[in-house]
C-alpha cells in the first residue's frame, strides 16, 4: 500500500497537523487502525492530565508469585500451583501436568 502524509485537523486544538508515513508504519505495527485525532502536542497534554491510576498496568515481576498446595489428581504427591484450586476441576504437578496436556 502506497502510504502519503496526511493533514489532519487536531480534534482538541482545532490545528492541522501532519500525519506522516513513518508515524503511519509505527501505527500500523503497533495495531492502531484509525488515524489520530490529536495533534502530538494535546496528545502529550491529554497524556500528563491523567491521573497515574488510570496509566496501564503492567505485571510487576519482581513480587513473588504467590502460590498454594494441591495434591496431583494423577500421582497423588504434593505439589504448588499458581492459582488456588476449587475443588472441581483436576490439579497436576508440573511431571503430571506436561503428561496430560495436548501439545501445541
Amino acid at each position: 500500500m502506497n502510504l502519503q502524509d496526511q493533514t489532519i485537523k487536531c480534534f482538541d486544538c482545532g490545528r492541522d497537523f501532519t500525519f506522516t508515513v513513518a508515524e503511519q508504519e509505527d501505527f500500523r505495527s503497533k495495531g492502531y487502525t484509525h488515524p489520530p485525532k490529536r495533534c502530538p502536542a494535546c496528545r502529550e497534554q491529554r497524556k500528563a492530565e491523567r491521573p497515574a491510576s488510570a496509566a496501564p498496568r503492567r505485571a510487576d515481576f519482581s513480587a513473588p508469585r504467590r502460590m498454594f498446595s494441591a495434591v496431583c489428581a494423577e500421582c497423588g504427591k504434593a505439589t504448588q500451583v499458581p492459582f488456588e484450586p476449587r475443588g472441581d476441576k483436576p490439579v497436576y504437578c508440573g511431571d503430571c501436568f506436561r503428561k496430560v496436556r495436548p501439545a501445541r
